[in-house]
């Protein structure tokens, strides 16, 4: 073995499953999930069977390890029966290890229909409910493609709280259109809400999209760096600790309101993806590897047929696994320690002495009570605090 090159991780890193529902009411001009308009045809038991062969044909590749969360997104998975939820999780519990108390999350929007099951998908075992509100204004919501309104939204918040100990929702800002007074009105709304945990996201304009090949009017830089920090203040006055770039969780009666999810993720934990589209990232002996389903529902269904799920398959090359490690870890506020670095990626923290120190110097990373984490100014810059590790 060379200097440098990795040994593999000392153990395996913690577990997570995500499950991917793919089909939703209609599709938002901002997004770049793999989301697909539902149709009449939409056979959802057909979608269920290949979510379980899929899963047993993974079971050889995380034989015996525990799985700490799961996390069912899309696409609005919401939009599934409440018997196929049940259906599902019963079939996870049947197959993999589940860890006692794990978060099991599973994504909702704020339709009326979807918000009608929240207390069956609570008695199938989903623990945590992630609502995408994006904005409270319904100004906001028609110029983003939303099909619900401000007071379907409230409406599902409550109805969510009732059934549910943990409830995320999603906001966006930088809308078309929006002022600073305007973001402010809808932090100060979610707050209200009485959630435990809130993301808040800048909107971008990813590619391949509507809202990329025509621009709507969006707030300028200036005025979107004033937004964020705007969020950032505003809920830390009333008890949210940001925990991410876009996280902000209270402290609960258990301690914590955090995603554990995306903690793991961010952690670089091992992610096993199941359903159209899904990615994971399975930690095997010395090697880490790198695998996606096939990405069309249909073409997804007609793999299952053959026992055909997985599209591409790659080891991660020893030379990019800290530039990804680095992607996630750096995200978090108090970011990483260096045996967290060593155990996940099984590389010496020397391999990034050179660049963390070029961070330093920028005034873009520092290190605070053994953990290595971006400075505000890194928080601000991330992506040149990351091009540090990414050079070459």
């Amino acid at each position: 073995m060379t200097p440098g090159s990795p040994s593999g991780p000392v153990a395996p890193p913690p577990l997570a499953l995500y499950v991917h529902w793919p089909w939703c009411v209609r599709k938002c001009p901002y997004c770049d999930f793999n989301s697909h308009e539902s149709r009449n045809d939409t056979d959802e038991a057909a979608y269920l069977a290949a979510l379980i062969a899929d899963l047993e044909a993974a079971l050889p590749q995380i034989w015996n390890r525990p799985v700490i969360s799961v996390f069912i997104g899309g696409g609005t998975p919401s939009l599934m029966r409440a018997e196929t939820a049940d259906a599902l999780l019963a079939a996870i519990r049947m197959r993999v290890p589940l860890h006692p108390g794990a978060e099991i999350t599973l994504e909702a929007n704020p339709g009326t229909a979807e918000a009608a099951k929240f207390a069956a998908f609570r008695a199938a075992g989903v623990t945590r409910l992630s609502i995408g509100v994006q904005s409270f204004d319904d100004a906001k919501l028609t110029a983003l493609g939303r099909i619900h309104d401000s007071a379907e939204a409230q409406r599902a918040i409550d109805m969510a709280l009732t059934h549910f100990d943990r409830v995320n929702l999603d906001l966006m800002y930088a809308l078309p259109g929006q002022t600073l007074a305007e973001a402010e009105q809808d932090i100060a709304t979610a707050i209200r809400c009485g959630v435990g945990h809130i993301s808040a996201y800048h909107l971008t304009l990813e590619p391949n999209t509507p809202f990329h090949h025509a621009p709507p009017p969006l707030p300028d830089d200036d005025l979107a760096a004033d937004m964020q920090e705007m969020v950032e203040a505003a809920l830390a006055v009333a008890g949210f600790a940001q925990y991410e770039i876009s996280a902000f969780a209270r402290a609960a009666h258990d301690g914590t309101s955090r995603c554990q999810h995306n903690l793991n993720y961010w952690n670089f934990g091992d992610y096993l993806g199941i359903g159209a589209g899904a990615h994971s990232k399975l930690s095997n002996h010395q090697t880490i590897w790198r695998e996606a389903r096939h990405r069309n529902p249909r073409a997804y269904l007609e793999g299952a047929a053959r026992g055909d799920f997985i599209s591409t398959q790659q080891a991660v090359a020893g030379d990019d696994l800290p530039g990804e490690f680095m992607m996630n870890a750096l995200r978090l506020n108090e970011g990483f320690s260096s045996r967290l670095f060593t155990e996940r990626t099984g590389l010496p923290l020397a391999v990034i002495e050179e660049s963390a120190l070029a961070a330093r110097r920028a005034g873009l990373l520092e290190t605070v009570a053994g953990h290595i984490r971006p400075t505000l100014r890194g928080r601000r810059f991330l992506n040149q605090l990351l091009a540090e590790f990414l050079k070459g």
